[in-house]
């Protein structure tokens, strides 16, 4: 049983669920929406996302559809052409990555201020990655280089993870599950 397979009770009546996985390229959005799926759906071999990639997974009661999104320099302006069906957002951070931690904010705040984002509720997880390497930095100094403080008008968390071993996922699948986002947002 994968970890979206908690997420059933997220809305309801609600029978599906878009969740956008953003973050910088290499960061591991698609191993952790990997580690996501039921276990019978994980791939063993992970390869960078071109562009975009959309997920669908099913569960008993409830469909999810994870847009995997390119976090690669080139393909960033995509994401915004799918803001208004996120009803939740996984934002993925690559702790280790001390060089690129002002463009995860600098895309970060596009993202907070974009009309389509901007005035909704809309819940975002963020997922400090890469928490197995060596001098990663920890979820509270991610935190802060991205001034998480300062999101107001939205739910969010974050939490340390490692998606290769799934570390952390669990703790971010409960908060999401507890926030049961909004259709009409």
């Amino acid at each position: 049983m994968g970890l979206f397979d908690k997420l059933v009770g997220w809305l309801g009546l609600k029978k599906e669920v878009n969740v956008l996985c953003l973050g910088l390229d290499n960061s591991g959005k698609t191993t952790i929406i990997n580690k996501l799926k039921p276990s019978n759906a994980q791939v063993q071999d992970i390869v960078p996302t071109i562009g975009f990639s959309i997920e669908k997974f099913k569960t008993s009661s409830l469909s999810f559809t994870v847009f995997d999104m390119s976090g690669q320099g080139r393909y960033r302006n995509l994401w915004e052409h799918y803001y208004k069906e996120g009803q939740a957002i996984i934002f993925v951070i690559d702790s280790a990555d001390k060089l690129r931690m002002v463009v995860a904010k600098e895309e970060l705040d596009t993202l907070l201020n974009h009309p389509d984002i901007k005035h909704r509720r809309i819940p975002i997880l963020f997922f400090a990655n890469k928490m197995d390497v060596r001098d990663a930095l920890s979820s509270v100094k991610v935190s802060q280089l991205l001034c998480l403080e300062n999101i107001k008008d939205k739910p969010w968390y974050i939490c340390a993870t490692d998606a290769i071993r799934g570390d952390g996922l669990q703790e971010g699948v409960d908060w999401l599950q507890g926030k049961r986002p909004n259709v009409h947002n």
